[in-house]
């Protein structure tokens, strides 16, 4: 669907409804053979979907593969899992209902509204919409219109392997997000900003419409002393500087011991140049900015703070050099918003109290890093913080583990997806107690005189 037929929204979501009526994606077979369908999608489009992906950030083949194309990893966990998400599961019951037994059925909401971002745009609509496949929900996606290159591709591939009455894209820009917002979903999954989140928020209320905000936030990488430095400066490199910093769970900014500092950034420096050569603009390893607006904001973040590493920009190419900023007060604006691009401001601590204070003093992160050997230092962050989801010794890679849910908490999101937790996302939990005929005791029928003292002696008060 293309903006033109953005009058078309509401009939689009009554046939979706119509379909979600028929009982057909309750299913399990039918789930299963869409989530194959979907993985086959991926797997014929791999050039296109790289292609795209080079067309909107000059994306290298390797990180398009290993940020986006690789979710077939996600939808082949779902494959495997999903019987056993989708079975009814045993609740325990209280000796006095000796006669009943309990269940929790897992059913799917209905209809489905998946918004996604421009930052990896491929990624992050397929994600969730596995787990929306699996719970057995009809979906509406809107991709980012930022990224236009992958959300045309998105539109194709849909309409080719899926009927539109289960899964279809609607494209556009701002007025495409709005006549959505204003129709009444089942859940609406959102993954962005956080404005933008409260936006839709905003409008999810009016219809009562449960909502998911994968939002962000400044994450927080501690680096204590008691490190190997070689592979914590590689993977802050890669971490960082993945996508031109464009990650949402990208390290905002560095936390580090003072002892270890000038190491620390004489590395880095090393390990840009390792990765990216001696001009990163002539690298086919190093991605662009999105756009140019969000090019020039960047820029601005450059103004304050001792520039260590980089600082080149170029606006007519989208390009910024990875840059590393020293001196950095927390007053300026680099520690004031999440940066979402290839800039890492340097904070120095005495004692790992002021680093914990400071991030406390900011709202709850997305993701929290903390390289350090040291088991009881792991444990003190683990405990005196709170975050979305934490890496020890590395970055980014937890998004990776299916297992793990992942979202964020207070300002960086609300709920979260992946594997099962996407799953149960999607799905509406039913209770139900079942009783039996073989027996029905009097002792709770009226009249009740006499039979107050025998109820307080069975519920145990």
């Amino acid at each position: 669907m293309i903006t033109t037929e953005l009058s078309k929204i509401t009939e689009l979501i009554h046939k979706q409804r119509e379909f979600f009526q028929t009982g057909k994606t309750k299913d399990i077979g039918f789930r299963l053979e869409k989530l194959r369908t979907l993985k086959q999608a991926i797997v014929e489009n791999e050039t296109a979907i790289a292609q795209a992906l080079q067309a909107d950030f000059h994306k290298p083949d390797f990180e398009s593969y290993a940020t986006e194309i690789s979710v077939t990893k996600e939808i082949d966990y779902a494959i495997k899992h999903l019987h056993s998400w989708a079975k009814p599961q045993k609740a325990e019951v209280p000796i006095e209902f000796f006669s009943y037994s309990a269940k929790i059925y897992a059913e799917p909401l209905g209809v489905v509204l998946i918004i996604g971002p421009w930052n990896y745009p491929f990624n992050l609509i397929i994600a969730p919409l596995v787990g929306a496949i699996a719970a057995g929900n009809c979906s509406i996606l809107k991709p980012s219109e930022i990224a236009p290159a992958t959300s045309s591709l998105l539109a194709q591939m849909m309409a080719k392997y899926c009927e539109p009455e289960f899964i279809t894209v609607v494209e556009g820009g701002v007025e495409a997000s709005q006549k959505l917002l204003a129709e009444k979903f089942d859940h609406i999954f959102f993954t962005g900003g956080t404005a933008v989140g409260k936006i839709v928020m905003e409008a999810a209320a009016k219809h009562l419409t449960p909502v998911t905000l994968e939002l962000g936030g400044k994450s927080p990488c501690i680096v204590d002393a008691d490190i190997n430095l070689e592979h914590t400066i590689r993977r802050i490199t890669w971490g960082k500087f993945i996508n031109a910093g464009q990650t949402c769970v990208a390290p905002d900014y560095l936390l580090v011991d003072k002892k270890i500092k000038p190491d620390l950034i004489n590395g880095l420096k090393k390990s840009i140049t390792e990765f990216y050569g001696d001009n990163p603009q002539n690298s086919s390893d190093y991605a662009r900015i999105i756009s140019q607006k969000h090019c020039e904001r960047l820029i601005k973040l450059l103004d304050k703070g001792e520039i260590v590493v980089g600082g080149e920009s170029q606006l007519e190419e989208r390009y910024i050099a990875p840059t590393i900023i020293d001196q950095v007060s927390l007053t300026d604006p680099v520690m004031q918003e999440e940066i979402f691009g290839p800039i890492l401001p340097v904070i120095e601590y005495t004692d790992i109290k002021e680093a914990i204070a400071l991030i406390n003093s900011k709202p709850k992160p997305l993701a929290l890093y903390l390289f350090s050997q040291n088991k009881n230092l792991q444990q003190r962050v683990l405990q005196e913080t709170s975050s979305g989801g934490v890496c020890l010794n590395d970055t980014v890679l937890h998004v990776g583990v299916s297992s793990l849910p992942f979202g964020g908490v207070g300002d960086s999101g609300i709920g979260n997806y992946h594997g099962k937790a996407g799953f149960d996302t999607f799905s509406h939990h039913k209770s139900v107690l079942r009783n039996s005929f073989w027996l029905d005791l009097k002792w709770r029928y009226a009249p009740y005189q006499g039979k107050l003292a025998f109820l307080k002696r069975l519920i145990g008060s």
